[in-house]
């Protein structure tokens, strides 16, 4: 069984890497306090460009998230867009409370509905809001995995599984009926926590906040690849049999990385939703849970770190190519995972141990 890259990598330079990740760490905490220069200022950020690094990191930690169960146990998840829009649909129902005041949300007075479902019980309370951001992702990778690694379903057949499971959670948040929103979803947020949603300084906080959540989900990967059930998971990707027969149950260990990979996937959503400004049941698309696979496998798959800069690069890439080739960018990005696939197999973390069997 091969051993994670990035503890190889560590193992070998433990200071320069140690030294690289607080160097990294340390230019995003920095980072949004150049929005606060005037302008004018060379080194001034825009509020724009400060949101679309934040859209970026929450969209990191949803590729860290599917590295655990796929780089690490093996597991190809295509539906994990589900789990990063239950956490933002949560954070959306209690900025729409916000929003609404003592009233009903605007799309719920527009349908002549009278009273709030019972499950938007008590989302005006940020507290609560929280719970529902961990439990609703949570509770449904738990339930989802207990049938699925019970019934010993993998490989093709549990993407398959994960991709419908995110297809038919789409198709039920588009029905006006259900109390989302619909085809529109949540939009229109004013405050959060009493703060203007558009000012600066909360801009600034929910980017420190991304990071923050950022920076704990590689600690706590690099925790579990470190420890024995990160040996254990890849035992469960690269030989189950043989796990099994060693008297080990793999159940288990699969259901727990599948339940934090989909809370972890909850808080990206859930911090993703005040700095874009909308949820909408497109981000449960099954495309774009595919994109996340591929985020993962370009920045290079079980190393953690990689699929961070596999993110970073594809939807930077993405945003300067549809703004400056409109009609061209799929092409230029295709042709970036093509050249990818060809010369970097290990994908681009990969070049770090060039020459390594």
């Amino acid at each position: 069984m091969s051993q994670p890259l990035t503890l190889t990598l560590a193992r070998k330079a433990p200071r320069t890497t140690q030294l690289f990740i607080s160097l990294i760490l340390t230019i995003l905490l920095v980072l949004p306090f150049l929005a606060l220069l005037p302008a004018s200022h060379p080194l001034a950020l825009s509020t724009w460009m400060l949101t679309l690094i934040g859209k970026i990191l929450c969209y990191a930690i949803v590729a860290v998230a599917l590295d655990l169960v796929w780089g690490y146990a093996g597991m190809l998840s295509l539906g994990h867009g589900i789990f990063f829009a239950l956490g933002g649909y949560a954070m959306g129902m209690y900025l729409m409370r916000q929003a609404s005041g003592e009233g009903l949300p605007a799309f719920m007075s527009f349908l002549s509905w009278s009273e709030l479902p019972w499950f938007w019980w008590g989302t005006q309370h940020f507290a609560w809001t929280l719970v529902l951001i961990v439990m609703i992702p949570g509770l449904l990778a738990l339930i989802f995995g207990w049938f699925a690694f019970r019934s010993k379903i993998k490989g093709v057949y549990f993407s398959i599984m994960t991709q419908a499971l995110t297809y038919a959670g789409m198709l039920l948040f588009f029905r006006n009926e259900t109390g989302f929103g619909g085809n529109n979803g949540f939009t229109g947020f004013t405050t959060l926590l009493g703060f203007s949603v558009t000012a600066t300084s909360t801009r600034i906080g929910l980017f420190l906040a991304t990071v923050a959540v950022l920076a704990a989900s590689l600690a706590v990967g690099f925790a579990l690849a470190k420890s024995k059930f990160g040996r254990i998971l890849t035992a469960v990707r690269d030989a189950e049999n043989r796990l099994t027969f060693c008297g080990y149950d793999p159940r288990g260990f699969k259901l727990l990385v599948w339940t934090l990979s989909a809370v972890m996937c909850g808080l990206a959503g859930a911090l993703y939703v005040p700095q874009v400004g909308i949820i909408n049941p497109g981000e449960m698309s099954p495309t774009n849970s595919i994109e996340a696979a591929m985020w993962v496998a370009l920045g290079g798959r079980g190393t953690l770190v990689g699929p961070v800069i596999g993110a970073a690069l594809v939807n930077g890439a993405k945003s300067y190519f549809t703004v400056a080739m409109p009609e061209y960018w799929q092409l230029f990005l295709g042709a970036m995972f093509i050249a990818v696939t060809l010369f970097l197999p290990r994908g681009v973390y990969g070049l770090f141990r060039k020459g390594e069997k």
